[in-house]
């Protein structure tokens, strides 16, 4: 899933070469690249470093199979990403085995290290070029996160990658808004496929490209990498167990913040959010010295279970670095519910909205208080 640059294979100190793989369909059960029924078959082509792989790439991969009625997935398994720090890269032929290990049982999941067979530069676009040209009758549809839309124009000769196969892009937490109007959208947005039409899109001219809002995988590579260098220390009794007769010493108070984040100004944060979101019916209730559970309650609608998500992710994206937040009712998008403290969100879908009617109900509870402020 990643930009790669001109890199020739990597010895690894310590690690000998990784047998490789013969080249997929170098046997005769489809030497011309057709299924059983006749029409070419469909491959998607899952890049990256794999630095795990986990089951976020499992994820993308069955849906792409279903969403795009294609045959198999190949995992291509890069030797390094340039994009990426070698000091934190895992040896490749221990990469190699960890997608392996996890796509066993996946029989149309093929785990290859086809561009060290291939040979030659590690650029996205020569692998796509040298793999269309080995195999004419396959149609390869590229898969590829959202965050890695976002930044598909540091990679080498990217518009050439938009017009050498299609392009599916699946949708990643807090990602889809930026994606969607990333430099890559823009200059390809007349070329975008409707999602209902995505399972022609491996016989489509390119460039050609869908954009999926599916269900979240949260699994990230980087996160556990992360988790496997913290390693706790074990408990101060265990390390020294004559120290359990001792009476455990109260803890340090918490250094406290340098500056805490006023309830106006998450209250303006959480609206000018909404704005760019396109949120509608914005509502702000003000609670202050009438309830002790907040000072400010928003209530805003999206148009759709899917644009409540979106509105969710950009407010958590917003708001986590200012202030703690906790979120109900996001897998579901009807009514999300939004705790930063002092301000309290509410995002419906506008039936929800309606039957709950939130608005007369608070206004009810205090009816000396300032009408709602529509925003």
């Amino acid at each position: 899933m990643q930009g790669r640059e001109g890199w020739g294979w990597i010895v690894e100190v310590g690690h000998r070469k990784p047998p490789l793989d013969p080249l997929p369909y170098a046997d005769p059960l489809y030497p011309q690249g057709q299924s059983a029924g006749g029409r070419h078959r469909r491959i998607g082509l899952l890049g990256g470093s794999f630095n795990p792989a986990h089951r976020g790439h499992l994820h993308l991969s069955l849906m792409a199979l279903k969403r795009l009625d294609l045959d198999e997935v190949w995992w291509m398994v890069s030797p390094q990403n340039p994009l990426k720090p070698v000091a934190d890269m895992a040896p490749f032929g221990e990469r190699l085995e960890k997608a392996r290990r996890v796509a066993v049982g996946h029989k149309r999941i093929r785990v290859t290290d086809i561009e060290v067979r291939l040979g030659g530069s590690y650029y996205t676009a020569d692998t796509l070029q040298s793999l269309t040209r080995r195999f004419p009758r396959l149609r390869f549809v590229w898969l590829m996160g959202a965050d890695n839309l976002l930044q598909l124009p540091r990679w080498a000769r990217w518009t050439e990658i938009f017009r050498t196969v299609p392009i599916a892009v699946f949708d990643r937490p807090s990602y889809s808004q930026k994606a969607l109007a990333s430099e890559a959208v823009q200059r390809f947005t007349r070329r975008r496929v409707p999602e209902g039409s995505a399972r022609r899109l491996a016989e489509a001219k390119p460039p050609a490209w869908v954009f999926f809002h599916t269900p979240h995988d949260r699994t990230s590579a980087t996160r556990i990498r992360s988790e496997r260098k913290v390693k706790p220390a074990p408990p101060l009794m265990e390390q020294n167990p004559e120290l359990a007769t001792i009476t455990a010493l109260p803890s340090r108070p918490r250094p406290k913040r340098s500056r805490m984040a006023e309830p106006r100004e998450i209250l303006d944060l959480v609206l000018k959010t909404l704005d760019e979101g396109k949120a509608e019916e914005i509502v702000t209730i003000d609670l202050a010295g009438k309830t002790t559970i907040a000072d400010y309650m928003v209530i805003a609608s999206g148009r759709s279970a899917r644009q409540v998500a979106a509105l969710t992710e950009h407010l958590e994206e917003a708001l986590s670095p200012r202030v703690r937040i906790s979120i109900e009712g996001k897998e579901q998008g009807d009514w999300v519910l939004i705790d930063a403290g002092d301000i309290i969100v509410h995002l419906f879908r506008p039936e929800i909205r309606a039957y709950y009617n939130l608005e007369k109900l608070w206004g009810a509870a205090f009816p000396d208080a300032e009408a709602a402020a529509g925003r």
